[in-house]
C-alpha cells in the first residue's frame, strides 16, 4: 500500500482522475464529487506528479486522456469494479437478505435437499443457500447465518435448537446383508469389511466406540476402507463395500429406498444430538428466522412416514 500511495499521491486522486476520464470533464467531475473545479485540477496535477507522465491532453474547451492515461484508466475501472462487487456481496451478507446454512455433504444429500420442495412451497419467498464444510466454522466470521452441529447444544456465543439426538446403528446393502445372515449378533459384524469414517477436522464416534457400547471386541489397526466424507462411506455401503456407521436421522431415507438395510444388535442413543445453531449476539433476520423454524419443527421420516 505505501508503494501505491508513493506512486498516485493518494487514493482521493484515483477517484477523482476515474470521474474526470469516464466524463471527459473536469466540471462534470467536480459536480459529480461534489468538489470545486478547481479541486479537480488539482488532484488530478497530483497524480500526473506522481506517476511522472500526463494523463490528460488538454484544450481549452474538452480534455482527453493520452495513452498512459488511457491504461491507467482501463486498471482504475477493473479495480473499482471488482471492490464495488465484493462491496455488495459483503453488504447483502451483513443485512442478511438471504440465509445460508452450513451444513455436511451427507446432511445436505440424505436430510436437506429431499425436504427442499416442501420448504419452497412453505416459503416461496426465502432465498435460502446450502453450504457444505468438513469442519465447524465461526458463523459471524464465516457470514454464515445457520449451521448444523454435533453436541450437547451448549456453545458459547451460540444459540441452539435440537434438530434430533444422535442415534446410531450399522447399515449396509441389503445385498450383503442377504449374503451373511445372523448379523444381529454384533461379533458377526466382525466377518464383514467395515468402512471407516475418517474426519479430519471434527470428532465422530466410529468403530471401537460403536463395539464397546455393544459389547464387542474390536481394535482398530487402520486396516479397511478409509474415507473423510460421510456421503462417501454411504456411497461405498450401497455399493456393498462393506458395513458403515450410520447414523439414524441420515441413513433414514435410503433405508426407506431400499439402498441400504440396518444390521447389527439395534440402535445406540449416545446422548448427543445434531443441533441447528446460530449467533447469539446478532438477531436472527426474518428469513433465517423462517428457516430455523422450519428445521426444528420437521420430523423424521419415521416419524411421519406409515
Amino acid at each position: 500500500m505505501r508503494e501505491l500511495i508513493r506512486h498516485v499521491g493518494s487514493t482521493h486522486n484515483l477517484v477523482v482522475f476515474e470521474a474526470a476520464a469516464r466524463l471527459a470533464s473536469f466540471s462534470k467531475a467536480a459536480e459529480e464529487l461534489g468538489l470545486t473545479q478547481p479541486a479537480v485540477s488539482q488532484a488530478v496535477r497530483r497524480l500526473e506528479s506522481a506517476i511522472g507522465t500526463r494523463l490528460f491532453q488538454r484544450s481549452h474547451r474538452a480534455i482527453a486522456l493520452t495513452d498512459s492515461g488511457d491504461r491507467l484508466y482501463a486498471d482504475v475501472v477493473d479495480g473499482f469494479s471488482r471492490i464495488l462487487a465484493t462491496a455488495r456481496q459483503i453488504r447483502r451478507s451483513a443485512r442478511r437478505e438471504h440465509a445460508t446454512l452450513l451444513v455436511s455433504t451427507a446432511f445436505a444429500t440424505w436430510w436437506m435437499v429431499p425436504r427442499l420442495a416442501e420448504f419452497r412451497t412453505r416459503h416461496p419467498q426465502v432465498d435460502l443457500r446450502l453450504e457444505t464444510r468438513d469442519k465447524d466454522v465461526d458463523i459471524a466470521a464465516e457470514a454464515t447465518t445457520l449451521a448444523v452441529r454435533r453436541g450437547t447444544g451448549e456453545w458459547p456465543g451460540y444459540q441452539s435448537a435440537l434438530i434430533t439426538p444422535e442415534r446410531i446403528t450399522a447399515v449396509a446393502s441389503p445385498k450383503l446383508l442377504a449374503a451373511h445372515p445372523r448379523l444381529s449378533d454384533v461379533g458377526a459384524l466382525l466377518s464383514l469389511p467395515l468402512i471407516h469414517l475418517d474426519e479430519p477436522h471434527r470428532y465422530r464416534p466410529g468403530w471401537t466406540e460403536y463395539f464397546n457400547h455393544f459389547g464387542g471386541k474390536f481394535r482398530d489397526d487402520g486396516d479397511g476402507l478409509r474415507l473423510n466424507d460421510y456421503a462417501l462411506v454411504l456411497q461405498a455401503a450401497m455399493a456393498g463395500e462393506g458395513v458403515a456407521i450410520g447414523w439414524q436421522h441420515i441413513c433414514e431415507r435410503p433405508i426407506e429406498q431400499g439402498l441400504l438395510a440396518q444390521a447389527g444388535p439395534g440402535t445406540w442413543d449416545t446422548g448427543q444430538g445434531f443441533y441447528l445453531v446460530w449467533s447469539g449476539t446478532t438477531p436472527l433476520a426474518e428469513n433465517a428466522q423462517l428457516v430455523r423454524d422450519w428445521i426444528a419443527a420437521t420430523p423424521a421420516l419415521s416419524a411421519t412416514d406409515p
